[in-house]
Parts: C-alpha cells; structure tokens; sequence
C-alpha cells in the first residue's frame, strides 16, 4: 500500500491511500472461507458450499469490509509510526472521488486530518502563581458544629407555634358562609409550614396558633403564583388546584418542634465514633483539622485553574484548522446541526488547548498514574461526598469499598483518571513555580470561585 502525506500549512494534512489488489486479496479469502464453514445452504452440506457462489453471494460486501477495516488500520499505523498529533477521527476528504470497488484496483482513498498546532509550553521558578489557603477560623467551625448538631437534631411536639415549626392537620373546604363543604374537598393529616406560605397576610393567619385551633385560610391566595403548591397540599391535579377559590379551615393535630442535638458526648461519639473526643475544645480541634485537610483539595483546585490561566495567557492564541474541527464536531453531533457547533466552537477550542497545554505539562513532568492512584482519588472523592452530608467516621472498609465499586462503572473511570493526573500534577508543579502564599476566609475563597 502507497500513503502520503501532505500538511503545508502543519495543521490542515492531507491523507492519501493507494489500495492494490495485493494488500487486501489475502483477506478478502480468508474471510470468505470462514463464510463457507458457516453458511447455510439448503442443497449443501455444512462447508461443502461452492466457493464460487459464496462469492458471488458474500464478494462484494466482503471486499467492502476488509478494505474498510484495512483502510483503518494503515491510518492509525501511519499517524503512530510518524507521530503526527491528529485531532479528532479522519474525515474523508472534500476532494475524494468516488470510488467504485466493483472495478479493479488500485483504488484511492483520500483523508482530511487535523493536525495539532506546534508549540512549546514551559514553567520555571520564575512563573508566579497565586496559592491559597482557607482560614479554618471560629466562625467557620461553628458553622460544622452546627451542621453536625442540626444533622443529629429531633422534633419534639409542642402546644404552640413558632416559625418554622410544622404543623399537622384537617383540611376542610369551606361554602361560601364559611361552612364545611358537602362534598367538598377534605384532606386529613395535611403537613403545612406556615412560613413557607407567599402572601403575608395569611402566613398571619398562623402566628401564635395552639394545638387544636381552627384556623381558617385561602390557600389560592397563600400561593397565589404556584397552582403546584395548590395541588401538593389539596391532594388534587394541578389543573384542579388552578381552578379552586375556596377558603379551608384547618385544624392544627400536631406541631412540631425541630430541635437541634446538644453539644455533648453523645454528638462527640455520633461524629467521631466513641470516646475519639471527650469534650468540646477536642471536639472544635478535630473539627479544624478535618476541616484544614478537606480545604487543601479546595486551595489545590484554585491552584491548578489560575496556573491554567497563566499558561493559557503564556501560549496565547494557536492557530487551529478551524473549518477542519468544525467538520468533525458537526460530524460528532449530527443530531444537535450546524447551530450548535457555532455556539459551542469556540469554548470546544479554548478546552482542546488546555488539553494540549495539560499533555505537554505532564509529558515534561514524567507524570504516569496506576491503579493505586485511581483508587486514592476515587477514595478521596467517597470522603468529599460523605463530609457534605456530616458523616466523617465512616470506616476505612466501607470508603475502600464504595471506591472499588466506582471505579466499575465506566462512567465514573474516565473522570477518575483525569483528576489522578490533575492531582500529580498539582502537585509536582507547585514544587516548580513560585507560589505566592495568601489566604483567605472560606467566604471570601468561594467568591473567588464564583464562574470558575
């Protein structure tokens, strides 16, 4: 097989295949043969089929497929053997003729590939890179100690209301003389949180209500913009609940009081297991500590998108086979059409250069990640979920468990990988570049991050 190469301008090139008889000939037989041991015709044994009408039956598809999986394979070989940076899939080029494989070789086969722009990306002591570090201060541990307390919090039933409480009760429509409906709509054990209703006037209806009081309201009026909050509490259809007037009476059952956990052993023991903390200077220290090593992954982040803008700002604008790229995103995304590659193009390319900048970064660092690494970020990931929900003395079994059982789901794999490699990354570059050290509170920090 004859292929060249053509790339005048080092990122638009231009693929060409010549296909003799010979390259594909021997393949062509072979799988013809496997199609004789196979076939089933009647009249014939098994195998026993005349290779002349296997031929005529399988030939041409068959010279089809081998062509097109031969064609396939060369390309790759070609682009790996001279280390030609392709992006994206081969597109069959807009000056390819058609070729007509009932005639004899050789046929011509011609690719359009997208070549990666060249360029030399490098970081040294010289480059400045801002690094943050979270202030764990009182403020921000009261905030855990109260998410734990309010996580490990109870309801008491109360005599009387207060905001936020929630109630329990009978719903009953009313007629128009303020009399139970007959036939009206009635729910029983209906829970309702008064605070949460829109229009003031009736939230009022409810303040200082006691166990046992009747209270009468208009629930159109309490909700006057949401028919789904309507039909949420009146058990009915939401087209049901755009047409209904009526005031309710409802009578309180029950009220509920959300009573949050004490500061005492019992929580010392439920967050960090039994006997870990004995009291509350303990438990405020262990606090700040977990707290200072979940905000070195936040300040690592930080890191890595602002030496991202360092870089990006150092390479500049590269130069990309645009009407090539945008082919292939078309090609990608056939279904969403031309309107959806224009509005997405340019932050396509603003990420294909991050990646490029990012392959060079870890080439020239050495970084090379295992399945050790995987797990450790896929176990770090089990951490992070666990501490959103309060549960930090989750034993080392079940994370180990729950990061093998993410790390077998294709979906999870892809992403895994990619934040092992940020991960060395970071941290290899953190050791190259000058950081410059500030810090900041939680707040302040997460402002930052607003639209990164």
């Amino acid at each position: 097989m004859k292929i060249s190469f053509e790339n005048p301008d080092k990122v638009n090139g231009l693929l060409t295949l010549t296909v003799e008889t010979a390259d594909f000939q021997e393949r062509v037989e072979k799988t013809l043969k496997n199609y004789r041991k196979k076939a089933n015709v009647p009249g014939f044994r098994p195998g026993m089929v005349p290779m002349g009408m296997i031929k005529k039956q399988f030939g041409e598809a068959v010279k089809a497929e081998e062509i097109n999986k031969l064609i396939g394979e060369e390309i790759y070989k070609y682009i790996n053997d001279n280390k030609i940076k392709m992006l994206g899939e081969p597109l069959a080029s807009e000056t390819q003729e058609p070729v007509d494989l009932s005639k004899d070789a050789p046929y011509e086969f011609k690719f359009d590939i997208a070549v990666a722009p060249e360029f030399k990306v490098s970081l040294t002591g010289r480059d400045k890179i801002d690094y943050y570090t979270i202030k764990v201060d009182d403020e921000l541990v009261n905030r855990q100690i109260d998410m734990f307390a309010s996580r490990a919090g109870h309801y008491d039933k109360v005599e009387e209301y207060q905001a936020y409480e929630m109630l329990k009760g009978d719903l009953r429509e009313l007629d128009e003389n303020g009399n139970t409906k007959e036939g009206g709509i009635t729910v029983e054990a209906a829970v309702l949180m008064p605070e949460y209703i829109k229009a003031e006037d009736q939230k009022k209806l409810f303040e200082n209500a006691k166990l046992g009081d009747i209270i009468t309201f208009n629930p159109k009026k309490a909700y006057p913009e949401s028919d789904v909050e309507v039909s949420s509490l009146l058990k009915v259809t939401k087209e049901e609940a755009a047409n209904i007037t009526a005031d309710f009476s409802y009578q309180i059952t029950e009220i509920s009081r959300f009573v949050k956990a004490e500061i005492n052993q019992e929580l010392f023991d439920s967050v960090y297991g039994k006997d870990e903390v004995k009291d509350e200077e303990s438990f405020r220290k262990k606090i700040a500590e977990g707290l200072s090593a979940q905000l070195v992954n936040d300040g690592d982040y930080k890191f890595l998108v602002d030496l991202r803008k360092h870089l990006e700002d150092k390479v500049g604008a590269l130069t990309f086979p645009d009407a090539l790229l945008k082919r292939i995103m078309l090609n990608n995304n056939k279904e969403r059409g031309e309107k959806f590659v224009e509005e997405n193009y340019e932050q396509s390319i603003k990420e294909l250069t991050w990646h490029l900048i990012r392959e060079q970064l870890v080439e020239a660092n050495g970084i090379k990640i295992d399945d050790n690494d995987i797990r450790e970020t896929a176990k770090e990931a089990a951490r992070a979920q666990f501490a959103q929900y309060g549960m930090t003395n989750i034993p080392e079994e079940y994370i180990d468990n729950y990061a093998n059982d993410m790390m077998k789901k294709k979906e999870y794999v892809d992403s895994l990988v990619d934040r092992s490699i940020d991960r060395k990354l970071t941290a290899t570059l953190k050791n190259v570049v000058k950081l410059v050290q500030k810090e900041a509170t939680l707040d302040e920090f997460n402002e930052m991050m607003k639209g990164e």
